[in-house]
């Protein structure tokens, strides 16, 4: 295998490509705005492989974390919220684009990878990766190999409806999914941010500070918040038993939830001791890149 990991991390308006040596040290990075047709993407992907590998070595393998999961039947992309990407063959067709093997997987596995492989997780042996964006994704590593289940849709954590539901919570909002309830209705980032200044709004900047000067929506936002997180945590406890739970996305940053959402978590777990990590994460936004990069081990 070569010296050299490419990994590429595709989101829905950029796409990101990274160089990474046998020791996990990045030696490039580069990003291009996602051009959002198929075509245009391959095309697109296939000329950052090309500059990349021409600053590192021909045969660096190329990994890849994309916003859905490649079904294990057809062979397909399903659960993207790139739409556009749904249905078509993209790990095949870009392996034709390249010329080469391409490793293909889910970007929350990706970043559950990279935390555990060299990051906040290092060393744990079970680790759940959580991204709280604007979506909730999960993703599941063991022995710093991702578990992806036969519909490849293990860790679809934010697709669980929200546990130990109260009263007040009902009716449950529904969600793109089809379904209601679900962890992501009330955990990703325009949530929280609702919470605090009502329908619509969709940044948490600043809530933390507004929480300590005694904003009382700031402080009841924060409240209503990781009380929700906590219990969604113990589920993941008392289903997986990690031995770390490793949050990312932009609510990640808010340092105040970590004392928090741990209390509540083993409140809920069905444990007299619950010795389950909650770390935030190491790298950050590198993680996408880094996670499929390690794809290859």
């Amino acid at each position: 295998m070569s010296d050299y990991r490419l990994g590429i991390d595709l989101g829905g308006t950029k796409i990101e490509i990274a160089a990474l040596d046998s020791k996990g040290d990045i030696l490039l990075r580069h990003r291009e705005a996602n051009p959002g047709t198929y075509d245009a993407l391959l095309v697109k992907i296939a000329e950052m492989v090309q500059f990349a590998r021409a600053k590192t070595s021909p045969v660096a393998t190329v990994g890849i974390g994309i916003p859905g999961a490649i079904d294990a039947r057809t062979r397909c992309v399903k659960n993207a919220n790139a739409t556009w990407l749904n249905g078509k063959p993209f790990g095949d067709d870009l392996e034709r684009a390249l010329g080469c093997a391409v490793r293909v997987e889910n970007d929350a596995n990706c970043f559950a990878l990279s935390e555990a492989i060299d990051g906040a997780a290092k060393g744990r042996k079970i680790v759940f990766g959580v991204i709280l964006g604007s979506g909730v994704g999960g993703g599941i590593v063991v022995n710093n190999e991702p578990l992806t289940g036969l519909h490849h849709i293990a860790g679809e954590w934010g697709h669980i409806p929200l546990p130990w539901v109260r009263a007040e919570e009902f009716p449950m909002p529904k969600c793109f999914c089809g379904n209601e309830g679900c962890i992501e209705r009330f955990l990703c980032g325009s949530a929280l941010a609702e919470l605090w200044k009502g329908p619509g709004e969709r940044s948490t900047h600043g809530i933390e500070v507004a929480a300590e000067q005694g904003d009382a929506a700031a402080l009841k936002a924060l409240d209503i918040y990781t009380e929700r997180l906590g219990r969604a945590c113990a589920l993941v406890v008392n289903m997986l038993d990690p031995d770390a739970i490793v949050l990312g996305g932009g609510v990640s940053n808010l340092e105040g939830l970590y004392p928090r959402v741990r209390e509540v978590m083993t409140r809920y777990a069905i444990t007299p001791e619950c010795n389950t990590e909650l770390l935030k994460n190491m790298h950050g936004d590198s993680s996408g890149v880094r996670g499929a990069a390690w794809l290859w081990g």
